[in-house]
């Protein structure tokens, strides 16, 4: 996790792209996908709500964290290991889902939907498919419940109550749930969109946004082992977290409208009926 900033606003930007960006991880991406899929037919009116579901509950653990750490704190200060240890799982995992949603786009067939591959998703066997809007949230919570992203809402409730006590790491936690609920909200619209539209755009559409997620997972996994081995590197990128994490979020944004572009320069309508 990049070192926060003092300034309270710059924080909670921060923080909020750090939400963003988070919620552009190639796990959340294939978890909203198949329970957007999976409810796409029973479900129709609110599955392409899928994606705002799941950030709510993921959100709210996050939320639950941060608060917790921040009345704990006065007791308990993070460990130094944590951040380190919490850094290189994160490059781990990232390079992990990188290969593997590349692996996914060229093992495809011709006539297949690219899906995104995730790997938390596999732990959560029949709760990955869910049929019911508080079955979904609970998927997200249960994300949350893992190392990266403990270890993430701990050091921002840190800073917090740095800040200025617990009142602002809550804030903090809600502007993390805030950036991951616009990412994860858009997924699961997207999702829901595609489903709706003949094979070949999502074809063409769904390799596009897999070959963007699983080379940014790799391009920030490979900055973050890079900034842990160089420490000229690491203190080039003090100051520039908001902007390496809105260009991370840009890229996935363009690579969705170029999704799009790709499909229809094929002269393929959306189905109706």
């Amino acid at each position: 996790m990049p070192a926060l900033p003092d300034e309270g606003f710059a924080l909670v930007l921060l923080v909020f792209a750090l939400g963003l960006r988070h919620g552009f991880d190639a796990d959340h991406l294939a978890t909203i996908d198949g329970l957007t899929r999976f409810n796409a037919r029973s479900n129709p009116r609110w599955a392409r709500f899928c994606g705002t579901l799941f950030s709510l509950g993921h959100g709210a653990v996050v939320v639950a964290i941060a608060l917790a750490v921040s009345l704990l704190s006065r007791r308990w200060t993070a460990p130094e290991w944590l951040e380190l240890s919490g850094a290189w799982i994160s490059i781990v995992f990232l390079t992990l889902l990188g290969v593997l949603n590349l692996r996914a786009v060229f093992a495809a067939g011709a006539h297949e939907v690219v899906s995104p591959v995730g790997l938390k998703g596999r732990w959560l066997g029949r709760f990955g498919q869910v049929a019911h809007p508080a079955g979904v949230a609970l998927v997200g919570a249960l994300f949350a419940l893992s190392f990266d992203t403990v270890s993430q809402a701990a050091l921002f409730a840190v800073a917090g109550v740095q800040a200025g006590g617990w009142q602002h790491a809550l804030g903090l936690g809600v502007a993390f749930m805030g950036g991951m609920l616009v990412a994860d909200g858009a997924n699961g619209l997207w999702i829901a969109r595609l489903i709706a539209r003949a094979d070949s755009v999502a074809r063409i559409a769904s390799r596009v946004m897999a070959l963007a997620v699983a080379g940014m997972s790799l391009l920030v996994a490979a900055y973050g082992a890079a900034r842990l081995a160089l420490p000229g590197l690491e203190a080039w990128g003090e100051g520039k977290e908001l902007a390496l994490g809105a260009a991370v979020v840009g890229v996935i944004f363009v690579s969705f409208m170029l999704g799009l572009y790709l499909a229809r320069q094929r002269g393929v309508e959306p189905v109706t009926g």
